[in-house]
């Protein structure tokens, strides 16, 4: 393995690292948000079965919506490929239900492409349940979390594009200029004022990493109360 593989495993991939941690922490905050968590009917917009298989947290069911493909259906988990933006759509052409108690969302809404479309999902969210968390990493935390590298999201795109290509903390590198392009170009962070104004009814909470904000979730629940921060 090489060093920047050691090193992204430390603080990112392997099950003690640093970002293990902050999950763990993150499902601990999810789990007192919604203690009755495992009567609920659930749908992830951009997760996988299998992340709900290894998840300290299980739903009473959970229906997972994804572009690429979510994984294989079991009893509890139903999977359907489509795009989350057009969920309702989605979920209907499937036959399934279209309505839950819990919309879920880690880390989708950077990489939906675009304002319009980060809206599409913001709407899909509010029509499918009465409660919702999502999550994004923050904007203005000085580590880019994709490709670790320092204020990357305020790069130019020619720049970024030379990160994703010779950068040896990227998680899986681009085999062409053409693709690396276009991995960047699908990741857009966004900060507070966004979050909220895609969901206005959401209370906005903070991940900390030594004192700075590096992720925030978007909560509804019945404990909930809307914030200026």
């Amino acid at each position: 393995m090489s060093v920047a593989s050691m090193l992204r495993n430390a603080f990112v991939d392997a099950p003690t690292s640093l970002g293990a941690r902050a999950r763990k922490r993150r499902w601990e905050l999810f789990r007192q948000r919604f203690p009755a968590i495992e009567e609920m009917h659930v749908v992830d917009l951009g997760g996988t079965a299998e992340s709900w298989l290894r998840s300290p947290v299980q739903p009473a069911h959970v229906t997972v919506v994804n572009l690429s493909e979510p994984g294989e259906s079991s009893d509890r988990i139903s999977a359907v490929t489509g795009d989350a933006c057009d969920a309702v759509r989605v979920l209907e052409d499937a036959v399934g239900p279209t309505r839950f108690d819990l919309v879920f969302s880690n880390s989708l809404i950077e990489h939906v492409g675009g304002h319009a479309n980060r809206q599409r999902l913001a709407d899909a969210v509010r029509e499918l349940a009465p409660y919702h968390w999502v999550q994004t990493p923050y904007r203005y935390f000085p580590l880019e979390p994709h490709w670790l590298f320092p204020g990357m999201q305020f790069l130019p795109v020619a720049a970024k594009t030379k990160i994703e290509l010779w950068w040896p903390f990227t998680h899986t590198r681009s085999t062409s200029v053409a693709d690396a392009r276009s991995s960047v170009m699908w990741t857009e962070l966004i900060g507070i004022t966004e979050l909220r104004h895609y969901l206005p009814d959401s209370e906005i909470l903070h991940e900390r990493v030594a004192g700075l904000t590096k992720s925030i979730i978007a909560v509804k629940s019945s404990s909930s109360r809307p914030a200026s921060s």
